[in-house]
C-alpha cells in the first residue's frame, strides 16, 4: 500500500475512533466519518470492507498495549486491578463504545473473539490445574463486573472508595481464581 493510501486509511480509522467514542456505533454514519476525515465515504468500504470492521479496527488501534499478563502470577490479581483502575478516559470510552456497539451481530462476535484472545487465552496460559479454563473465564467475568460497575453504572460508593482498597480487595478476589488448584 502506498504511503498516501496508508495515511488515508489511518485518517479514516483515527477519525472513526473519535466519532464512535463520542457518538456511539449506531449514531455514526460512514458519510460522517468520510466527511470528517476529508475523503469520500466510499473509501471507508474500500479500505475496511464494512462499518463493523472499521469500528473494530478503530477501537483496537485506540487501546493501549497491555503487558499486564507478564511477570509472576503471585501478584497478578492486584497488578491487573491496578491496571484497570489506572486506565485513562480513552480506555473507559472505548470500553463503553464496545458495549454499546455489541448490539450488532458482527461486532458482538468480534467482541467475543477479542475477549477470548486478549483476556481469557493469555490468562488461561498462565494457570495450571484441570479447571484452569473455568478459572480464566471466571476471572474475566470478575474484571468485567468491576468495569461495568465503575464505567457503565457509575457506582458512587466504588468510585469514592480509596483506590488502594479496591486494588487490595478486588485484587484478592481475582488472585483467588488465579491461585486456586483443581
Amino acid at each position: 500500500m502506498s504511503d498516501r493510501k496508508e495515511k488515508t486509511r489511518e485518517a479514516l480509522r483515527d477519525t472513526a475512533a473519535t466519532l464512535f467514542i463520542e457518538r456511539g456505533y449506531s449514531a455514526t454514519s460512514l458519510r460522517e466519518i468520510g466527511r470528517a476525515a476529508g475523503v469520500d465515504a466510499a473509501l471507508v468500504i474500500h479500505y475496511f470492507g464494512s462499518k463493523e470492521n472499521l469500528f473494530l479496527e478503530a477501537m483496537s488501534a485506540a487501546l493501549p498495549e497491555q503487558a499486564v499478563f507478564g511477570g509472576p502470577t503471585a501478584d497478578l490479581g492486584e497488578r491487573f486491578i491496578r491496571f484497570v483502575l489506572d486506565a485513562d478516559e480513552q480506555v473507559r470510552a472505548i470500553y463503553i463504545a464496545l458495549i454499546r456497539g455489541s448490539e450488532s451481530d458482527g461486532i458482538a462476535a468480534q467482541f467475543r473473539e477479542r475477549h477470548e484472545s486478549d483476556f481469557v487465552a493469555p490468562l488461561r496460559a498462565r494457570l495450571s490445574g484441570e479447571d484452569a479454563e473455568l478459572r480464566a473465564r471466571l476471572a474475566a467475568a470478575l474484571v468485567g463486573g468491576l468495569l461495568y460497575a465503575l464505567w457503565v453504572v457509575g457506582d458512587q460508593v466504588l468510585l469514592a472508595t480509596d483506590r488502594e482498597v479496591l486494588v487490595r480487595r478486588y485484587g484478592a478476589l481475582l488472585q483467588q481464581l488465579i491461585d486456586q488448584d483443581a
